[in-house]
């Protein structure tokens, strides 16, 4: 997960628009004790009369209705959807939990949060819940969005590596263009690099992109397009066949790739728990906790996984599917990897890092109604919102993490599966 001096001075200076890095670092290195927790009722069991009580706190701390998920409204007209689904014959309703407060201490994302996630999974809320508590009595989550881009990677085919390297040659010699080029495809785009990966006669052009406050998948692949059609259309050479999409950029799926560089967007997030939440709120031994996550470190490279760690996946699928997000790329966005040292007070040291959060707060599934409301919930619907979303979701992240850790380690998770994952009480 290395950057070039290139892309680390352009990730800094990113940083720099956002936040005084001094007074941040100064921050992040003294944290202060927070209130008191000011959580949503909570229930073992699901009742009419708590979900009230949810809804009338919601309504209370943040000043909104939702009246498309406190109502259940259903899309009245069929063109609502026009963009985001084909053949629409109805709505699929999932359940939809909150958790918070989750505090971050983020270079976007500044305070407390209460974060929706839409899931089937009896107990994901409720762990993801209890690590967001855990991290924000220890002074609450740094997360900090580093890098963003998104790839396409066309592919092109010659006769020969003669012709081959001709194409190289001027697609080289006019990379500086492709910014003018897919000018009129988007007004958003940004082109950031542009790589070669030579294959026989075949070649990669890994065009990456910056996508401002869009996940961008579509952004990419229309201006791609443009450069593609150009390059064919002008160069002294053809190739015999050309696609625009090679399956290199790592578009829903784990990859090497991706995982070595970056993919939407690059987030680190860290907490330092003390050993007496780690005790009384985790209801685990630090040394235990941590002696798991090296025992099962080893597990995951024995499976050959990209990337270690526990179950991003949970989280953040839920958070995608309550905010709009594309939902596939979770393939790709779930990838990290998670860390725990015990620290020299006898707590525990906690950090997560996601090189491939591919996410937004306009466009695509972001304007629905009921995913808009979510969104709207922790201030990260519209422009300028994106790295505070996604510095959001990786502590969504880390918070589940420490609670996974802590159930499997001291023999919680079958009895929370059993509490929370059954039907019958």
């Amino acid at each position: 997960m290395s950057s070039g001096y290139n892309i680390t001075k352009r990730s800094i200076e990113a940083i720099k628009s956002r936040i005084d890095i001094a007074e941040y670092i100064q921050t992040i290195s003294n944290k202060s004790n927070l209130p008191k927790q000011d959580s949503p009722p909570t229930e073992g069991r699901n009742t009419n009369e708590g979900l009230k009580k949810r809804q009338d706190f919601l309504h209370h701390k943040t000043g909104k209705s939702f009246p498309n998920i406190f109502n259940q409204n259903v899309f009245s007209d069929a063109t609502q959807v026009n963009g985001n689904c084909e053949n629409f014959i109805g709505t699929a309703q999932i359940p939809l939990g909150i958790i918070g407060q989750l505090n971050i201490i983020g270079t976007a994302a500044k305070g407390d949060f209460y974060v929706p996630l839409a899931t089937s999974e009896g107990a994901l809320v409720a762990s993801y819940h209890r690590g967001a508590k855990a991290s924000r009595m220890c002074g609450g989550i740094t997360s900090i969005c580093y890098l963003e881009g998104v790839q396409r990677s066309p592919v092109f085919r010659f006769d020969n590596m003669g012709e081959m390297s001709t194409f190289l040659i001027f697609a080289i010699e006019n990379s500086e263009k492709f910014q003018d080029i897919i000018a009129r495809g988007s007004s958003h785009a940004k082109i950031l690099d542009v790589k070669f990966n030579i294959e026989g006669n075949q070649l990669i052009i890994n065009i990456e992109f910056y996508t401002a406050d869009a996940a961008g998948q579509n952004m990419v692949t229309i201006c791609t397009d443009i450069i593609c059609k150009w390059l064919v259309e002008n160069s002294p050479i053809k190739p015999t066949i050309w696609f625009i999409e090679s399956n290199y950029s790592g578009d829903k799926k784990a990859s090497a790739v991706s995982f070595m560089h970056v993919r939407g967007k690059k987030v680190s997030a860290e907490v330092n728990l003390t050993k007496e939440v780690v005790e009384k709120i985790l209801r685990c031994k630090p040394e235990d906790m941590v002696q798991y996550w090296q025992t099962s470190t080893i597990g995951v490279i024995q499976s050959g996984s990209i990337g270690a760690q526990g179950h991003v996946a949970n989280g953040l699928t839920a958070l995608f599917i309550a905010t709009g997000q594309d939902v596939a790329c979770i393939s790709e966005a779930s990838v990290g990897i998670t860390r725990m040292e015990l620290t020299s007070n006898g707590g525990v040291y906690v950090s997560v890092t996601l090189p491939n959060l591919i996410v937004g707060t306009v466009g695509g599934g972001t304007g629905l109604p009921t995913q808009r409301e979510c969104l709207e919930m922790i201030d990260c619907f519209g422009n300028g919102k994106a790295h505070k979303f996604a510095e959001i979701a990786a502590g969504l992240a880390l918070a589940g993490e420490i609670s996974i850790a802590a159930a499997i380690a001291s023999g919680q998770f079958s009895q929370a599966h059993q509490k929370f994952g059954r039907k019958k009480p």
